[in-house]
């Protein structure tokens, strides 16, 4: 699966150029292609097509259910829509912890898809191994630090990290790694403000926030959160711009409505026959043999 290769307007140096000069840097999610086409057109920077359509799109109750083939199909989507804005394609769960060699070719397979970069959390020796071989392959990586939704688990939940000297210590020390080997961003998940404001000026290269405060290089949200669609819960950190729950519900409740009264459809909704096929039609209707058939 694949889409044409064409090179976007945002890449890896547009990043390091706002970062230098100060300049926010904007994301948002996004899923299918009218979504991506509407997020580029509107002038947004880049796109993660994020594990989190597992919970938004797909129905399911974590990211980690989320495959490699599905984040192949909703990546391509992407992809397609946006014609300028960077696709950064998440890697899912286990894509990339059991070889560096099969990290580097499911790397591929979403760059393949149309991504122009790949996102994967974490810092361990393994990841920092995979993030460089993958920066030698030419693939470009962004890396997730912070809140990491594949590490739930082990967290114990939906938790503000870095909440200590010493935890923001160690979170910075990651991301230095992940500069080291080759990252040219790093997404900031549910950290104090005052410690993403920390890393960001010790780092050379991007942050973007989510759940971070104002002084990151960037930031980044789910679409369905700021649309109003995705309602089970409303994270602290999303603004809602929209309330399409709503308007989805009640779009399809005048849809009802307008189809059982005989409202829908109208006059300037329908198509007819030319007057010479209507006469044909009267004597279909007299038919003895076609209606007795």
């Amino acid at each position: 699966m694949s889409v044409e290769t064409k090179l976007k307007d945002i890449t890896v140096n547009t990043f390091f150029k706002k970062k230098n000069e100060n300049q926010k840097i904007t994301m948002l999610t996004a899923y299918d292609c009218s979504t991506a086409k509407y997020f580029d057109e509107a002038g947004i920077d880049a796109i993660l097509v994020g594990d989190s359509l597992g919970m938004v799109i797909l129905g399911y109750d974590s990211t980690t259910k989320v495959t490699m083939k599905e984040m192949e199909v909703f990546t391509a989507a992407v992809a397609r829509g946006a014609k300028r804005a960077m696709v950064v394609a998440d890697m899912p769960f286990m894509s990339y912890h059991l070889t560096v060699e099969e990290a580097v070719k499911n790397a591929g397979e979403l760059i393949r898809a149309g991504a122009s970069a790949i996102k994967l959390e974490g810092a361990s020796d393994f990841i920092l191994n995979v993030v460089k071989r993958c920066v030698e392959s030419g693939i470009p990586v962004v890396g997730h630090l912070g809140f990491t939704p594949q590490y739930l688990n082990v967290l114990g939940g939906y938790k503000v990290q870095g909440k200590s000297v010493d935890k923001t210590k160690f979170i910075l020390e990651q991301s230095l790694k992940l500069q080291d080997a080759g990252a040219f961003a790093i997404v900031l998940e549910m950290v104090p403000e005052e410690s993403a404001k920390l890393i960001t000026s010790k780092l050379d290269i991007a942050t973007i926030g989510i759940g971070a405060g104002r002084y990151t290089d960037g930031q980044i949200l789910v679409a369905d959160d700021i649309l109003g669609k995705f309602s089970e819960f409303k994270p602290k950190f999303a603004r809602r711009y929209a309330d399409l729950k709503s308007v989805i519900s009640e779009s399809c409740s005048k849809y009802i409505d307008d189809v059982t009264s005989g409202r829908f459809p109208d006059e300037s909704e329908i198509f007819h026959l030319p007057v010479e096929a209507l006469v044909e039609l009267k004597e279909l209707e007299n038919c003895e043999y076609c209606c007795n058939k």
